[in-house]
Formats: structure tokens, sequence, C-alpha cells
């Protein structure tokens, strides 16, 4: 049989909606489509994510691409010397909901993270700070660091960027067998998890 055959016919047999199975108030899966590519998707309450890209068949495993991933989660807007003494970071965003559940690390500081108010701001006495590091608590999986050029600088602002909810792919391989796929999942500890077409 010609490979281009034995391709075609793979694709036609794995594409589809593949659901995660055996937990609780947690809706996931994958679509794969006949064109190579898939969509993901993540809800849980009142979270969702999303993540695309392109799909595989490597040594009967399921190989996912997407985009590369960008450096940052957040942008710097502002960051500027103001009279007084202290210490503001503001994290600005249309959607107010967002604004309290920032984690942010300081540098020089302690190792633990301090949390945004609900106005998404924290506010401390006037100190010289090396760089800022936030992460947004429904998005775990990574840090936004950002290196103070200044030191006298005591006001900062920063928004999120479009791609915040956005889960990205690298070389994610999922196990194939009879119209369910296997093995983890981007955004859950563990390695059991099984998805259903």
């Amino acid at each position: 049989m010609p490979a281009w055959t034995m391709r075609a016919q793979t694709t036609l047999s794995m594409t589809g909606e593949y659901y995660l199975r055996g937990m609780t108030e947690v809706a996931s899966g994958f679509k794969l489509n006949n064109d190579s590519t898939f969509q993901f998707f993540f809800s849980y309450g009142a979270l969702d994510r999303f993540g695309t890209g392109s799909w595989q068949v490597n040594n009967g495993k399921l190989v996912l691409n997407s985009r590369p991933q960008p450096e940052k989660d957040f942008a710097i807007v502002t960051s500027k010397a103001v009279p007084g003494n202290q210490t503001t970071i503001r994290i600005i965003d249309n959607n107010t909901f967002l604004l309290p559940y920032i984690h942010v690390k300081l540098t020089p500081g302690s190792d633990q993270s301090i949390m945004t108010d609900n106005k998404g701001m924290i506010v401390m006495p006037r100190q010289s700070l090396d760089s800022i590091a936030l992460l947004f608590e429904f998005c775990p999986e990574r840090y936004s660091t950002f290196s103070i050029a200044d030191p006298t600088h005591n006001f900062f602002e920063f928004r999120f960027e479009p791609w915040l909810m956005e889960v990205f792919f690298k070389d994610f391989n999922l196990g194939v067998d009879n119209k369910s796929l296997y093995g983890k999942h981007p955004l859950l500890q563990g390695t059991e998890f099984r998805y259903n077409k």
C-alpha cells in the first residue's frame, strides 16, 4: 500500500472529538481535524482555556504541536518614579474578575509570592527592585519575569497579553488505541488520563 494511502487512512480513522473521562467538574478534550490541525479545550467552573496546532501520528503515538509559546503572558505598560514612600504594582484589564488572582514575586525579596488585591494592586513600603515576576493563578505553569532597568522606579503597571489563556504544545504525546487516546493532560497532574472518541 502506498505511503500516502496509509497516511490518509490514519488521518481519517483518527479524526474526531475525544473527551476526557473520569474527571468530575472538568470538561476537556481534543478535536482532531482532517487537515491535521487540532483544537484543545479545558473548562473548570468559570475557567476556560484553549489551544490549537497540528497533529501527526508517529510510531503509533499522537504528537501535538502548536505555535511557539511567547516568552511572557504579561506586558509592562508603565515603569516610572513617582513621589512618595511607596512602591506600587498594578495590573490593568477590562475584566476586573481576573485582577485579584495575580501572584507577584519580587527580587530582592522573599521566595513567597504576594497576591494582588481586588483592584489588581500591591502597595508596599518603597524599595529598590531588580525584577518583578507575575503569574496568573489559573495559568500556573509559567511566570513572566521583568527586569527593572532603573532602580529608582517605584510605580509599575502591567497588562495581560491576549494569549494568557492559551495552552501551548511542544511534542505532546498521547497513546492511541481503539477509539481513545491515553496519557498525560497538558494542565492536570498525572499520566493516566483517557480521552474517549
